[in-house]
């Protein structure tokens, strides 16, 4: 009996074992992480960033001024809230040109943030940041989606929720300026 025990036991841990590398190898990707210039190469069509965040542009290159109101929406490609809100934010910059409308890309893997852009068919500038250091500069809470609004550079609001439209998401920066 001990002996049907101990081969169950081994048989467990080695299916566990098998079913976790087969899971890594299927969230790992072999795009480059971090790497502006190889995301650029990959997705050629990506727009190039406003000045006025300290981070990498996921694609393009960084170009022209940034208005004085700046909404930055923090977003991963993992994140379902994100990819449903992503579209919302691209219309509400569309309909927004007084504002400065960027996403960050919180994740290490810029490939698949580049890629998820590309699926939804937004073409919002979004800057890549693998260290979380925007959202460390701007104290923000460990969630996606956030976004964030900045007036001359200075946090005026930050709201940890998904925007589900263009239009709810212009009365919260209306309400927050």
């Amino acid at each position: 009996m001990k002996r049907a025990i101990w081969v169950s036991v081994v048989v467990i841990v080695a299916v566990t074992l098998l079913v976790v590398a087969g899971a890594r190898s299927l969230l790992v990707d072999d795009q480059p992480t971090g790497d502006p210039v190889a995301v650029e190469k990959q997705v050629p069509q990506r727009p190039d960033c406003p000045a006025g965040l300290d981070l990498p542009c996921l694609g393009g290159d960084v170009a022209g001024e940034a208005k004085e109101i700046t909404v930055v929406n923090v977003w991963a490609w993992w994140c379902q809230p994100c990819r449903a809100e992503l579209p919302a934010v691209e219309e509400f910059a569309r309909t927004h040109p007084e504002y400065t409308v960027v996403g960050v890309h919180a994740d290490q893997n810029a490939g698949n943030g580049a890629a998820l852009l590309e699926d939804l068919g937004v073409g919002l500038p979004s800057y890549q940041d693998d260290s979380g250091a925007f959202a460390a500069e701007q104290g923000l809470p460990p969630v996606v989606p956030v976004t964030v609004v900045l007036r001359g550079g200075e946090q005026v609001a930050v709201f940890a929720k998904e925007f589900t439209s263009a239009e709810e998401l212009a009365a919260a920066v209306q309400g927050a300026l």
